[in-house]
């Protein structure tokens, strides 16, 4: 899924995809939901988008599917053991937080190479713990190919 998240989320051999949109799009989820994530919930004055993502890709994957069900032991355990990598492995250079404009705000210009390359890195980082913590749980997801600006096909 990291390598998927990257290629979208970079954009050079395929149209760029916001942090949640790339995320979803890599664990094969629909993207609608995932729009208001772009930028922190679309204000920067929110939580990093792909960690928010992280989580509701968590939910998709591990949760009940009946809306009034509990919450299952597999989701727990993984959310739980995600707010801790989130905690303990993010790149999040000098931020003191997980709210974009605080990550964003040493990278320089928010629509800038340094930023956009930070963000990247973080969204491949994402991807990796989701990924991580689905396939300890069960839940082996092999990603759909991606169709290239050229045309090509990239597999996963």
């Amino acid at each position: 899924m990291r390598s998927k998240a990257l290629l979208l989320y970079a954009g050079e051999r395929t149209p760029h995809r916001s942090c949640g949109i790339a995320l979803a799009e890599a664990f094969d989820r629909p993207t609608a939901a995932y729009q208001s994530l772009r930028r922190g919930g679309i204000t920067g004055t929110g939580t990093c988008g792909a960690v928010v993502a992280g989580r509701l890709l968590l939910g998709e994957y591990l949760g009940d599917p009946d809306p009034t069900g509990s919450v299952t032991p597999a989701l727990r355990e993984a959310a739980l053991a995600y707010e801790r990598r989130v905690d303990a492995e993010l790149e999040r250079g000098p931020s003191p937080s997980l709210i974009c404009n605080d990550l964003v705000a040493a990278q320089g210009e928010f629509r800038g190479a340094r930023r956009h390359q930070f963000c990247t890195a973080l969204v491949g980082q994402v991807a990796g713990i989701v990924d991580e913590l689905l396939r300890e749980r069960g839940v082996d997801h092999r990603p759909s190919p991606v169709t290239l600006d050229d045309g090509s096909v990239e597999e996963f």
